[in-house]
């Protein structure tokens, strides 16, 4: 391996740890106690985008926002009730770890703010093959937009050729390519490989051990040759 170092770029949510549909309830709960009705499908739809988007993408842009601040406090608090039993995605400790093992600065970047990364990264419990992490607390604009993309690949010290970025929702995909990063995608957020391929996706998994099973045929393990 010559040059600069190669990065990993992982999202977190429904990538690593197995919140997507966690996410979807709180998020439906919440919009419900302030009087909202939606689909649980549409919610589903936006998780991957900051809470201030996924409000904008559910409720219209030309809303009242006087009450984001409760919705989002009342998702949060759902949330935070299973901080302590998040479920990791299979294959998602094993996966980091070996990256890391064959050289691969290993950044995450997520949507997630605070407490719900610590929690999330405890969930994970590889931390100390984690090089660093980009939440929302730490960009001016969510994914879709390529904030978190650039700041993650600032902290790994490297360039776009260099790095891939491992998502599963179309999101993920959109703020990688605008970041001019590959993005490998996987099916265990429950986005089709449909919607993921016409997003831009190179490749598809079905989950973090499916891609580690093939990780030497995969385009990292490709990218380890260049």
């Amino acid at each position: 391996m010559t040059g600069r170092p190669l990065a990993a770029l992982l999202d977190v949510d429904g990538t690593l740890v197995d919140t997507n549909y966690l996410h979807t309830v709180c998020w439906f709960e919440a919009l419900r106690q302030a009087g909202h009705r939606v689909a649980m499908t549409d919610v589903h739809h936006t998780i991957g985008m900051g809470s201030g988007r996924l409000l904008d993408r559910l409720l219209g842009e030309d809303r009242d926002r006087g009450a984001d601040e409760a919705i989002s406090a009342a998702h949060k608090t759902l949330y935070a009730t299973w901080f302590e039993r998040l479920p990791v995605v299979e294959g998602a400790q094993e996966l980091v770890r070996t990256l890391a093992g064959r050289g691969w600065r290993v950044v995450l970047a997520t949507s997630a703010q605070g407490s719900e990364l610590t929690a999330l990264r405890k969930a994970i419990g590889a931390d100390d093959a984690i090089t660093a992490a980009t939440s929302a607390d730490d960009v001016e604009a969510s994914k879709p937009a390529p904030d978190p993309v650039r700041q993650a690949l600032e902290q790994a010290g490297t360039e776009p050729g260099r790095a891939l970025f491992l998502g599963d929702t179309v999101w993920d995909v959109h703020a990688a390519r605008k970041a001019g990063v590959d993005c490998v995608a996987l099916l265990s957020g429950g986005i089709a490989r449909a919607e993921l391929e016409e997003a831009g996706a190179i490749a598809v998994y079905r989950d973090p051990a499916d891609l580690l099973a093939r990780l030497d045929d995969s385009p990292f393990g490709r990218l380890e040759n260049v």
